[in-house]
Order: C-alpha cells, then structure tokens, then sequence
C-alpha cells in the first residue's frame, strides 16, 4: 500500500509571464520528504482548505492589486487546518512597510523613512529638506517589484509629476533619500530558513537605472556576505515575532558604511534558490521541520 502523502499548496498568480520564479527548485526535496505539491492561482480560490497539511505563500507577486482579497485568502486559510508558511501575524506585520518603525525601535539600522498618504506638489521641498539630499525615493507602502517607484530628483519634470501625483493623490507612501551606493556597489538580499542563513546575492542594477528586481534588468550574482552584515541581518530578525519559517533580508551600504535595512521580505520573497546548490534542499528540510514542529504543538 502506498504511503500515505501529506498535502501541500503553493500560492502562485494567474499570469507568470515575465516573471523569473524558481520555488519549483524545492519540490522534489519536498516529495523526497513525503509532500504531495500543487501549485494554486491564489485570485479567485474555491478550495477547501482543510484538504491541505499546509500552505506556502509561495509567488502571488500581484497582490498589491487587491491586499483585501489577498489577506481574506489568508485569514480563511488559517481558518482551516492548514498550516500556513510564514504565520499570519507575520504576513499582517510585514505587509505594510511601517515595519520598519518597528525595526528601528528594536535596533536595527534602516534606510530613513518618511510615510505620507495623499501627495501634493508642495510636500516635496519639505521631503527633500527633512533627508537632506538632492534625490528622493517615493514608493507605496504596500508594493512588489518596484511598481509605482518613483526617483526624484529637485523640481522633477511635470510629466513625472503628473504620474506622481496620479499613483499617490489618494494613497499612503513612502519616502526614502536615495542611497547612491545603490547603482555601483548594488543591494544586497540574504536569506534565512528557519533560523539558519542560506545564502546571499547582490543585485547591482542597470547602467542609469536604480531597481534591482532581475525582471527590470539587474544583474545578479552570489556572494559572500562580510560579518557585519550578517550581524545586520541578524540584528533585524530578531525584532521579528513569531520567528519566520523563511527570511529575506535587503540591504544597503550607507554612507557611513553601515548596512541599512531597505527591506525585510516575509510574505512572498523570491528565495533565489537556484543560486546556491543545496539550497532548495536546505528550505524543504526547514519547512517540513517547521510543519512537523507546530502540527505537533
């Protein structure tokens, strides 16, 4: 008789298209371990949860479209028996960028950041003014992927700032100063499963541009990461509570040398696992030890 087979979904999006996602790396480890994998289009999902041991958020990379939809989906899976990866607090904490208040109160260095809701052309000077820089960041609160970003330099062109003002009037953002090391040096991503580092990469991106997604262009290479900014990376999980079953941590060189947190990925980071050998072993082992661990809890 053929034993019997955990079940385990994988939240994707409708459209893949264009899109570089390697979460499949994990799925013959997951088999080896006794999962049975499906992937699920998350927009629209007439499932009965309770069908699965677990769900992992996986890639549904669109849903800033709809983050209502996005977190009834998750709260009616953690409705069930289910399992789902990363916890639901997380994913409430994480899914706002003003985490990084919290981040910052617990001690980790963050790229400076100004929150606002409903633009107008005259807020800029004061933004400009309070980082004390000749270019500026605008990006929403909850965002992927860079969309609506926005690189600002003093007295933007009124084509930019129609779009500006158009993507913000009547939204909450963000606003960071650029951090030049950025376009030379890159950002730096490091990952985590369970409590244990992975791996690292740096996405440097391309010439005259400043986003580091591989979809806009980056390049992207593994690396060694130095002491301190593991320490940085460290430092910054640790605020985070319940503990992750998987991290991504972005980072920056700030002018003073110190890594800054530009983003802490909890939800549905791209984990890079083609990067490294034994990677995409390394997380099925996690998850499966971090389902067993709170299916036994």
């Amino acid at each position: 008789m053929a034993k019997h087979r955990k079940k385990c979904a994988f939240l994707t999006m409708q459209d893949t298209d264009g899109w570089s996602i390697d979460a499949d790396l994990a799925i013959p480890h997951l088999d080896t371990l006794g999962w049975q994998v499906e992937w699920v289009v998350w927009q629209g999902a007439d499932i009965d949860w309770n069908d699965f041991a677990a769900v992992y958020i996986g890639t549904p990379w669109d849903y800033p479209e709809d983050p209502a939809q996005f977190m009834s989906l998750l709260q009616m899976i953690d409705n069930s028996q289910a399992i789902l990866v990363n916890d639901i607090r997380i994913v409430r904490w994480n899914i706002e960028k003003t985490y990084l208040r919290d981040l910052q109160q617990g001690g980790a260095a963050i790229v400076p950041t100004i929150y606002g809701e409903g633009l107008q052309r005259d807020m800029l000077a004061g933004y400009f003014a309070e980082h004390d820089c000749d270019k500026i960041i605008i990006k929403p609160v909850v965002s992927t992927n860079a969309t609506d970003t926005f690189l600002l330099e003093r007295s933007p062109p009124e084509d930019v700032m129609t779009q500006l003002l158009a993507a913000f009037s009547g939204r909450h953002f963000m606003v960071q100063p650029f951090i030049g090391s950025i376009q030379d040096e890159g950002e730096y991503s490091l990952f985590y499963f369970g409590d244990t580092f992975s791996h690292a990469i740096r996405k440097t991106p391309k010439r005259e541009d400043f986003r580091v997604q591989e979809e806009h262009g980056a390049r992207i290479e593994q690396v060694e990461p130095e002491d301190a900014l593991i320490a940085a990376a460290d430092r910054a999980l640790s605020v985070v509570n319940p503990a992750p079953m998987y991290a991504r941590c972005d980072f920056v060189r700030g002018a003073d040398g110190r890594f800054l947190v530009m983003e802490l990925e909890l939800i549905e980071p791209s984990m890079y696992l083609r990067m490294k050998e034994g990677s995409a072993k390394a997380f099925a082992a996690a998850f499966n030890d971090h389902v067993v661990r709170l299916s036994s809890g």
